[in-house]
Parts: structure tokens; C-alpha cells; sequence
């Protein structure tokens, strides 16, 4: 595992010991609003060169705003370092209750409830409502998180449908019929990919059957990498398709910038959830001050300063990506701040990713099983603080495509 710091370089964000809150505060401040043409470096332990990180989920650059670590530090204050308990037994905090209903508001729902993770929250979803009645269907592409709550679930029946094959799906949910409720989910957002679920085609083929099911059939999406990140003020995969699904799944700890998850959707299933959801009942919430902070991310998500920051991030993923195409190297069309380089051979990968790193950018090589073999790829994730000359640095490194 790695472990950052800031780095001391004169194009540095932070560059001074953290004294004490007043010198962190101001530090803070000023990795916010980068200082002249560079974004923020950070170092290494045990190599003082300062590196350009291309492989953080922080897509908004939230984790070190004044206003976050202002109201984590007064919740903190308030209500301690810790929950001191599941919340059934006394572990729920105001904060708790305050986000829940700020969640469900951003995204136009009656209710929501946070877990400790967002993995968590999917486990717990999905193992409540996939039932020895349920034939569930799934992308191909879906996240480990996904994978494993179906495999841990009981379901009548499981299929799973080629990458965004909408046929694939119309035709496994033909046949499913049998079962007393389908259940089809998929990610929001292709985390290794950046590519994005057409929900509203999802969700006309999910209303298309609801008859042959007794009880519907419900769509389940998990948008942890596209709330906060995507769409026109941040409202994730649902915002960019025009389209509210069933079951929406967030998390709070990758554009929010703190921590936990979150599921959102109607009063009755959010009670229902409550309880029976396994890593809600029997497992710690996120802390109160966490809670706070990402109240106060949502806030500023959900304010001018945030949909200047999006226009800013899109600004930044389109140069970039426009960037690799012209230089002759394979990725994918698309908006989502995730754009992938496609290789397609593991050695290849390697060498890309440590001469990236000799030129001071820190990339992630992504190879199977987290990718199907031959879609070996460096997947790079644009920032908010990330600046356009960043981007040209690492276009610069990049080079241009070989043969």
C-alpha cells in the first residue's frame, strides 16, 4: 500500500508541517484554488520527488475544503470520534438523521439510509431483496461489489447479459418468467471504463415486462462513481439519462470526498431495508462528523461554486480525452472523468505505468480479472483540482501512440 503526503515542491498545495489547525486550515485552503498553472504533487514515503496523481476517485477535490474539515472537526467536537454502536442500539446521531434527509432531497426520493461503504450497502441491498423468488440479471461488467451480493443471495435464477446488450437484456428477462419478481442491476457508471448504463433504455425494457412478473420488476443501480461526478449539477448516471430508477446506490467517499454509502428510494422500501439489511443492523455507521462533512459536500455540490466545478472537471476530462485520440491512442467516447487507455497486453501495461511514474505521474494499471483479458488498460481519473496544464504533462509524458 502506498502511502501519500503532500509534496514540499515549489508547485506544491501543501508545503509545510501540519503545526496546528490554523496553519492546516490555511494550507487547506489553497489546494482548492491551485497556485499558478500546477494542481496538487504529492510524495511518497521515502522519495521526496513530487508526483501528479492520476488515479484518485476524489473527483471533485472535496476532501481537503475548508467548509468539509470545518464541520467534521465541530461534529467531532459535538459528538466524539466514534458512533459507539450500531444505531439501533445508540449509535445514531443527529448528523445521522440530517444527511439521510439531504441525500434523499438531492436526488428527488422520500427516503434514503447510509451504511458504512458503499460495498456495504450493496451486500446489504441486494441480499434483502434478491429472494428464492427473485431471478436477477446482471451486466457483465458490474462491479465486484455486485458480483458478490448476488453470490451470497439465494435467487430463483441469475443470468447475466453481455456488456450494454439491451437485447441480451430483454431476452433474459423473457426468460425469467416463472419467478415471482426480476430484479435487474447494473452499475451507473463502468468504473474501469467510464462508460455509462443507458438507463432509460434499461428502465422502458424493465417496464416492458413488469407484467410478466407478479411483482414487477425492479432496477437496481449502483451510481458510486457517477453521483457527484456526472451530470449537469452532479446527480449522477440518472441526471445524464433523463431517468429515475427504482433503487439508487451512492457513495459518499469518492466526489463527495469523505466516506460511507447510501441507498435512496421510496419510504416503504427504505423502512423495509432498515430492517433487514444486514451491514445496517450489525455493523457501525460512519462516524457523526463524517456524516456532517458530507452534508456540507452536498451543499456545495448542490450550489453555483459546485456546477462551476463540474463545468470545470468536464473541461478537463474533454481535453484530455480529445488529448489521447490525438495522439493515436485507444480510449473511449464519453464524459465521465474515468478515461481509460486501452493497451491490451499485460507487459505492455507494466511498462507504460513505471515509465509514467519516472516522469513523476502516478497511474493505475487495471489487467484481469478486474478487466476481461485484452482489455488491459491505464485508467486514468480526472480531477477538479487538476489543472490544464496537468493535463498537458501527462499528454506530454504520454507521447504519442506506437504502431
Amino acid at each position: 500500500m502506498t502511502a501519500f503526503t503532500r509534496s514540499p515542491s515549489k508547485n506544491s498545495i501543501l508545503s509545510a508541517p501540519r503545526a496546528n489547525a490554523r496553519a492546516l486550515k490555511r494550507l487547506v485552503e489553497r489546494v482548492i484554488q491551485p497556485q499558478g498553472e500546477s494542481g496538487p504533487r504529492f510524495v511518497l514515503r521515502d522519495d521526496p520527488a513530487p508526483y501528479l496523481r492520476m488515479n484518485a476517485n476524489s473527483y471533485l477535490g472535496l476532501s481537503f475544503h475548508p467548509k468539509l474539515i470545518e464541520a467534521d472537526e465541530a461534529a467531532v467536537r459535538a459528538y466524539g470520534v466514534g458512533p459507539g454502536a450500531v444505531r439501533f442500539i445508540s449509535g445514531s446521531y443527529l448528523p445521522h438523521v440530517q444527511l439521510e434527509a439531504r441525500l434523499a432531497a438531492f436526488h428527488g426520493r422520500e427516503a434514503s439510509m447510509i451504511f458504512s461503504s458503499a460495498y456495504a450497502t450493496v451486500l446489504s441491498v441486494l441480499s434483502v431483496l434478491i429472494t428464492p423468488q427473485t431471478a436477477v440479471i446482471s451486466d457483465e461488467l458490474n462491479h465486484n461489489c455486485i458480483i458478490n451480493a448476488v453470490r451470497l443471495s439465494r435467487p430463483h435464477s441469475k443470468a447475466v447479459y453481455k456488456h450494454l446488450d439491451l437485447d441480451g437484456l430483454d431476452t433474459q428477462l423473457t426468460a425469467a418468467k416463472g419467478a415471482a419478481r426480476a430484479l435487474v442491476v447494473t452499475d451507473g457508471i463502468f468504473s474501469m471504463r467510464g462508460a455509462h448504463a443507458p438507463l432509460a433504455e434499461i428502465a422502458a425494457i424493465c417496464r416492458a415486462h413488469d407484467a410478466d412478473f407478479p411483482e414487477g420488476v425492479l432496477l437496481v443501480v449502483d451510481d458510486s462513481h457517477g453521483v457527484g461526478a456526472f451530470g449537469q449539477t452532479g446527480r449522477g448516471t440518472e441526471e445524464f439519462t433523463h431517468t429515475q430508477v427504482d433503487v439508487l446506490i451512492g457513495t459518499l467517499g469518492k466526489a463527495f470526498g469523505v466516506n460511507g454509502g447510501y441507498v435512496t428510494s421510496s419510504h416503504v422500501l427504505i423502512d423495509y431495508l432498515r430492517e433487514k439489511s444486514p451491514t445496517y443492523i450489525y455493523s457501525n455507521p460512519i462516524t457523526a462528523g463524517e456524516a456532517t462533512a458530507a452534508h456540507a459536500a452536498l451543499d456545495l455540490t448542490d450550489s453555483e461554486w459546485g456546477r462551476e466545478r463540474l463545468t470545470r472537471l468536464r473541461s478537463l476530462t474533454e481535453q484530455f480525452r480529445s488529448g489521447l485520440k490525438e495522439r493515436g491512442f485507444e480510449t473511449l467516447d464519453g464524459q465521465h472523468p474515468v478515461v481509460p487507455l486501452f493497451v491490451r497486453d499485460q507487459a505492455k501495461l507494466v511498462a507504460r505505468v513505471a515509465d509514467l511514474k519516472t516522469k513523476g505521474i502516478l497511474a493505475t494499471g487495471i489487467s484481469y480479472p478486474v478487466v476481461p483479458k485484452g482489455d488491459e488498460s491505464v485508467r486514468f481519473q480526472i480531477n477538479a483540482d487538476h489543472t490544464p496544464a496537468d493535463v498537458d504533462e501527462v499528454l506530454a509524458a504520454l507521447g504519442r501512440a506506437t504502431p
